[in-house]
C-alpha cells in the first residue's frame, strides 16, 4: 500500500493551498479591523484549511475540467479546488460536533478550542456550548465564503454544486441516523458511505470541472464521468473506513479504532456481522451500545479479520478501483485526464493517510 500521491496532485494542492490562504487571509483582515473580537473565529477556519489534507476533491475538479477541454491553468478551476476545499472544512467543523471529536488531523478541533478558551477567559454560560456555537458559525461562514468563490459559474456548473452540497448535508444525516438506529444493513451503509463521501469526493468534483469548462456537454459527459467517479467514490470512503478501523493514528491524526467508538454504521461492520458466529456477533454488537475500551477496540478488530471481513472489503475496493479505470476507456478526454485519473484511481484505494 502506498500514500505517496501524484505528482500533479502536489502541484495542484500547492496552488489551491495559495488561493485559499489569499482569500482567507482577506477574510480576516477585513472582519479583524472591523471588531478585534472576530480575529480568532477567522483565524480557525485558516487553522483548519492550512493543517493538511489530501486536496483530492480540486485534484478530481482539475482533470473534470482538463477532460473537458479546459487549461490545466485555468484560474476557474483553481477558485472550484478552493471552494470544494472551503465546503469539505465547513463539513469538518460540524462533523467534529457531531462525533464529539476531540482532534482532527492531530490539532484539537474547533469546538473544542474554544470550550478551553471560554473556560481561560471565565466566560458567562457554559463553556461547552460556547465551543459549539463558535465552530458551528465558523462552519457555516465558511461554507458562504466556498459559493462565493463560485460566482460566475454556468448554470449547469452551478446545478452540479448544488446537488454536490444537498447530497453531502443528506449523507450527514444517513450517517448520524444510522449511528442512531445502530443500523446494520449493508445496503444502508453502502448508501452512507456513497452520499456521506463518495459522491461529493470523487463524482461531483468531476462533474463541476467538466461542467465549468464545457457546460453543453453536460448532458453526455456528465454521466459519462459518473461510471468512473461513482465506483472510484466507493471505494474511496470504504479505504477510510478500513483506516477508520485499523490506521495507524500517526498517519491519520485521528485515535486508533474511532470509528468503532463512535458506532459508525460502515460496510465494514456490516460485512463482520454477516460473517460472524454467535460469541463474535455478541461483541459485535456492542459496538455502539457501549463505551468501547483498547481492548474492547482490538477485540473487535480480531473479529473483523478472522471473519474474513477485511480481506472481502479489501477485494471489493480493488474490485471497484478497477471497474472505474476500465470506465475511462469509454469517455474521450483530453489533455492527458486519462493517465491522471488512472494515478488518482490507485493513489485514493491504496492510501494509508
Amino acid at each position: 500500500m502506498t500514500s505517496v500521491p501524484p505528482p500533479s496532485l502536489i502541484d495542484i494542492a500547492r496552488r489551491v493551498e495559495a488561493r485559499l490562504d489569499e482569500v482567507l487571509r482577506d477574510e480576516e483582515n477585513r472582519w479583524s479591523s472591523f471588531d478585534s473580537d472576530l480575529a480568532s473565529p477567522l483565524t480557525e477556519i485558516r487553522r483548519l484549511v492550512g493543517a493538511g489534507g489530501k486536496r483530492l476533491r480540486p485534484a478530481f475538479c482539475q482533470w473534470g475540467f482538463v477532460g473537458a477541454g479546459g487549461a490545466v491553468d485555468d484560474s476557474r478551476v483553481v477558485d472550484a479546488g478552493a471552494a470544494l476545499e472551503l465546503l469539505h472544512a465547513f463539513a469538518l467543523f460540524h462533523d467534529d460536533i457531531m462525533d464529539g471529536a476531540s482532534t482532527r488531523r492531530g490539532e484539537p478541533v474547533t469546538h473544542e478550542v474554544f470550550a478551553d478558551r471560554h473556560r481561560e477567559f471565565g466566560g458567562s454560560g457554559e463553556s461547552r456550548r460556547y465551543g459549539d456555537g463558535i465552530a458551528i458559525l465558523v462552519g457555516d461562514l465558511t461554507f458562504v465564503v466556498s459559493d462565493r468563490l463560485l460566482d460566475g459559474i454556468p448554470s449547469e456548473a452551478r446545478s452540479v454544486w448544488h446537488e454536490l452540497r444537498i447530497e453531502l448535508n443528506i449523507g450527514q444525516l444517513l450517517d448520524l441516523m444510522g449511528s442512531a438506529h445502530h443500523d446494520r444493513r449493508r445496503d444502508k451503509a453502502e448508501r452512507i458511505c456513497r452520499y456521506k463521501s463518495g459522491k461529493y469526493t470523487v463524482e461531483r468534483p468531476l462533474h463541476l470541472g467538466a461542467a465549468i469548462a464545457s457546460p453543453h456537454s453536460s448532458a453526455t459527459l456528465l454521466p459519462a464521468l459518473s461510471a468512473y467517479g461513482l465506483p472510484l467514490g466507493d471505494a474511496f470512503q470504504m479505504r477510510d473506513d478500513v483506516m477508520g478501523v485499523f490506521g495507524d493514528p500517526s498517519v491519520t491524526g485521528k485515535p486508533v479504532g474511532d470509528d468503532l467508538r463512535e458506532g459508525k454504521p460502515t460496510p465494514l461492520l456490516a460485512i463482520a456481522l454477516e460473517r460472524a458466529d454467535p460469541s463474535q456477533r455478541s461483541v459485535l454488537d456492542r459496538v455502539g451500545r457501549s463505551v468501547l475500551g483498547d481492548h474492547d477496540v482490538e477485540t473487535v478488530q480480531s473479529i473483523i479479520v478472522d471473519s474474513g471481513a477485511l480481506a472481502e472489503m479489501e477485494a471489493t475496493i480493488d474490485r471497484l478501483a478497477s471497474e472505474a479505470v476500465a470506465a475511462l476507456d469509454s469517455i474521450e478526454l483530453a489533455g492527458g485526464a486519462r493517465a491522471e485519473l488512472t494515478a488518482l484511481a490507485d493513489y485514493v484505494t491504496r492510501r494509508s493517510d
